[in-house]
């Protein structure tokens, strides 16, 4: 039995002593992102932010330089509320983050040496399995392999790897940096170390994580964009106006925007794209039927507020 003052020496170095709650084996920090985009910058941004070693790898040398030109004005937003007591920190701050992101277009070279990648290019699941099918090739065999896709099954994407037991998806959230959720989704053959990995890194880079199994659109879109084309299913029969739609969500369902404002934010051709996949995949379900109004304004180009115009007008600054 300790003496007391045997316990107190042993109760003081305890909690002086810091203790890591991540096993090393479920330590993750070397990080690939295929594709520089939206998705791609803000993903390596805060990957880069917790203390990872980021490659950002894209084709053209000049899409990676809008990026970093992208991640850095970000970077310095978030300086200025973090250190407006003493702006001389703002800067370090900056440098220090995209000192961690390799802007790369050696694709090769990145995966080799990294132990996840996340793929974030464009919505065909087509372009992802090639893309994946070269990457098993080339990847050690204990890397990781996600994608971020917001409504392709990650099962289709993963169809052809020689490691589905290392492969999962990653559902981030735009703008990445400031939304919190991220979406771990496990498909059937996903090991229970790959997806405690995934779940843990995660949580690393700050973000609230939530399991989720390979379905169409897994939580948020499954629930979000079916309730966005029930909205204009309703102004389509004439029962309510876009703009009474809005309000009465807000004001009445408490939803920050309304589903048409939302739609506009997030782009109507993303809207579209996901439905009319849903739609293809179970062509028998009404509920994933792809309204005229929506196939009407993508085709006319009115994308939302990235082009002006879409549900509402928008003045261009």
């Amino acid at each position: 039995m300790l003496s007391r003052s045997s316990t107190k020496v042993l109760k003081s170095f305890l909690q002086q002593r810091p203790f890591s709650t991540s096993k090393p084996w479920m330590t993750i920090t070397k990080v690939t992102i295929i594709g520089s985009g939206l998705m791609g910058s803000g993903i390596a941004q805060v990957s880069a932010g917790a203390g990872n070693n980021v490659n950002l790898v894209d084709l053209s040398e000049s899409v990676l330089s809008n990026s970093k030109a992208n991640i850095e004005k970000s970077l310095y937003r978030v300086a200025k509320k973090t250190f407006k007591d003493d702006p001389s920190k703002s800067e370090p701050y900056v440098n220090s983050i995209l000192s961690k992101i390799n802007f790369t277009q050696d694709l090769n070279g990145s995966v080799q040496n990294s132990e996840l990648v996340i793929e974030a290019i464009v919505e065909r699941l087509d372009v992802k399995m090639k893309l994946f099918d070269g990457l098993d090739k080339i990847a050690p065999p204990e890397t990781i392999f996600t994608s971020n896709t917001s409504s392709i099954p990650i099962t289709e994407i993963a169809a052809n790897s020689n490691r589905k037991d290392k492969f999962g998806g990653l559902h981030f959230f735009n703008p990445v940096p400031m939304m919190k959720l991220l979406e771990v989704i496990r498909i059937k053959e996903t090991s229970d170390t790959t997806f405690d990995k995934l779940i843990e890194w995660g949580k690393s880079i700050g973000k609230a994580t939530v399991n989720c199994k390979d379905t169409p659109g897994f939580i948020v879109n499954r629930l979000l964009v079916p309730n966005m084309i029930d909205a204009l299913r309703m102004v389509e029969r004439g029962d309510a106006t876009l703009r009474d739609v809005d309000t009465a969500m807000k004001l009445g369902a408490g939803y920050p925007m309304g589903p048409f404002e939302l739609a506009d934010y997030v782009g109507l051709d993303v809207v579209y794209f996901i439905i009319d996949g849903w739609e293809k995949r179970f062509p028998n379900d009404p509920q994933f039927k792809t309204p005229e109004t929506l196939k009407r304004l993508v085709k006319e180009g009115k994308l939302g507020t990235k082009s002006g115009s879409g549900f509402y007008e928008y003045s261009k600054k």
